[in-house]
């Protein structure tokens, strides 16, 4: 992931990086402890057609207005893994089981962030039979796309992301099929921070 730095960097306008940038440097300048990390694990669901199953949160969560993919906090005693297997089940009601998910990547929130994730991202196969539902109190939005479409409308204005969602459907827009994303073997034993 040595080269995500200059991806993360071409996914935000200038103005924005700018901010960041200095956000970061005051909070360098500031001595200030940086938050500690909670753990968290997120999941992409996968149909055969291999479109990805995205949810809107709502305005008053963390990444309120944001699309991301289905996900949370782990709980005492839980494995990423674990995590994302219950807030899946919890947020659309879709039963995994943790051998069902494939490791993907590992994002940390950057040291000036007030709030911080240490966040396990997994692919894992729609089950047969199973629909996912809209998550109620977590989502007002969802919507099945191929990642290349959701990139076209993210491009558009119409699918507000954070860096982490769009750099992983960038990457999985690079496969024909759902079998070709999930045969892809990760090492996720270390997080990857944004270097601004």
């Amino acid at each position: 992931m040595s080269d995500f730095n200059h991806v993360f960097s071409g996914l935000v306008s200038d103005d924005i990086l700018k901010r960041l940038t200095e956000q970061a440097r005051l909070f360098r300048e500031s001595g200030v402890e940086p938050a500690t990390p909670r753990k968290a694990a997120t999941v992409v669901l996968i149909r055969e057609d291999h479109s990805v199953f995205l949810i809107r949160r709502l305005r008053g969560m963390a990444f309120g207005g944001m699309w991301a993919f289905p996900g949370g906090a782990l709980e005492d005693g839980e494995t990423p893994a674990e995590a994302a297997a219950r807030e899946v089940l919890e947020e659309t009601g879709v039963s995994l089981v943790s051998g069902d998910l494939v490791p993907w990547h590992r994002w940390l929130t950057p040291v000036f962030e007030p709030r911080r994730f240490d966040t396990f991202f997994y692919l894992a196969a729609l089950p047969e039979g199973q629909e996912p539902h809209l998550p109620p109190g977590e989502a007002d939005q969802v919507r099945w796309l191929t990642p290349a479409r959701a990139l076209t409308e993210h491009g558009a204005g119409h699918l507000p992301m954070l860096p982490p969602t769009i750099i992983t459907l960038r990457e999985l827009s690079t496969y024909d099929t759902r079998e070709e994303m999930l045969a892809v073997v990760r090492d996720v034993s270390e997080p990857f921070m944004p270097d601004l």
